[in-house]
């Protein structure tokens, strides 16, 4: 391989991990914002299908105000997950119960909802990192970094909850999403501040 060719492969991993920076970030303003309103709408009693609205309005905010910004992120997003569709079944399935097992269970045990919530998060993404490394030789450490906080909030969250909120259930989901944005942020600063 040319010096060449290196120089525009580096420059294209660089690219995409700005990208996902980029999405990471606006994931973590999608969740936060969208769990902030949410909350103020339950406290007002408000209609369920308007919380529907209330995702579907920010998020078309958010997408709306970065258009040309996104068109570049999902294209480089599509670039990156392609890479999963070489996997064997057996890889593919563990990865899907990574991210869908702990929200599924959610149904079971909805009073461990915030924890399932960053479970699924730290789960999936730490999962698809490995993946991701071992059969495509990709290092997304945003990824992992989204991984390892989510599963690292889980504790600070159960310490907040039991201690202020054991009544408060939308508080406490309320919470969970929180740090879920966190940990986005956490991700996608850092994959912006990577020189590598």
């Amino acid at each position: 391989m040319s010096i060449h060719q290196i120089l525009i492969m580096t420059h294209s991993i660089v690219q995409i991990r700005r990208a996902f920076g980029f999405f990471f970030i606006n994931i973590a303003i999608l969740v936060s914002s969208g769990s902030v309103v949410s909350e103020i709408a339950f406290q007002n009693d408000v209609p369920l299908y308007y919380y529907v609205m209330i995702w579907i309005i920010i998020s078309s905010l958010i997408v709306g105000l970065q258009f040309r910004k996104f068109k570049l992120v999902f294209s480089s997003i599509r670039q990156r997950m392609r890479n999963s569709t070489k996997w064997s079944l057996q890889i593919k399935v563990i990865n899907g119960l990574c991210w869908a097992l702990p929200f599924a269970l959610i149904i079971f045990f909805p009073e461990l909802s915030q924890y399932l919530l960053l479970l699924g998060i730290g789960l999936g993404n730490i999962s698809t990192f490995v993946f991701m490394n071992k059969f495509n030789g990709l290092n997304n450490k945003e990824q992992l970094v989204v991984g390892i906080t989510s599963l690292v909030l889980i504790l600070p969250a159960f310490k907040i909850y039991s201690s202020f909120f054991l009544e408060n259930q939308d508080i406490a989901v309320l919470l969970s999403r929180l740090f879920i944005a966190l940990s986005y942020a956490i991700g996608g600063i850092y994959a912006l501040y990577q020189k590598d």
